[in-house]
């Protein structure tokens, strides 16, 4: 996939690629920080059809939305040969105990047998955390375990 980008003199950036109906998807950050999600118009990719603002905060759960299923559906084709190895993303809630806390502190590979291999976060990836990251509310854990495991991580990051 092909992601142009474009300095918009006095405005920022426009970072954005062509979709399967013509038309262009995109992004433009803007020098005060604003963001907008952008489609143009099929026949003139300089105009737009629509335009969303966002805050950081809906920019970077949208993100997570889009990016942490494309890892998962990836880590699930990878395991798709190896019975009882499921993949699940779990989030880390704002009120969970371990908001602020590090993964290690969660002990999920010792109490649950759950690996974490990644952690999406306002849309970053952040792939293998060790014991030492970090966790904060909003947080998409990609994990990968047994079904019973999956589920009782789940119960972990809620209760503790």
């Amino acid at each position: 996939m092909n992601v142009e980008v474009t300095p918009l003199p006095g405005i920022g950036i426009r970072k954005d690629f062509a979709i399967r109906s013509g038309r262009r998807l995109g992004v433009v950050t803007h020098r005060d920080g604003q963001i907008e999600l952008i489609i143009s118009k099929p026949d003139d990719p300089d105009a737009c059809m629509a335009e969303l603002p966002l805050t950081p905060e809906e920019a970077a759960a949208l993100a997570n939305l889009l990016g942490a299923p494309q890892l998962v559906a990836q880590l699930r084709e990878e395991h798709k040969n190896l019975p009882g190895v499921h993949t699940r993303q779990i989030p880390v809630v704002p009120d969970s105990p371990f908001d602020g806390r590090t993964l290690g502190d969660t002990a999920l590979r010792s109490r649950t047998g759950v690996s974490v291999v990644a952690v999406m976060r306002a849309g970053h990836v952040h792939p293998s955390p060790t014991p030492d990251f970090t966790l904060t509310g909003g947080d998409l854990m990609v994990t990968v375990g047994t079904s019973e495991g999956l589920d009782d991580a789940v119960k972990i990051l809620k209760l503790g």
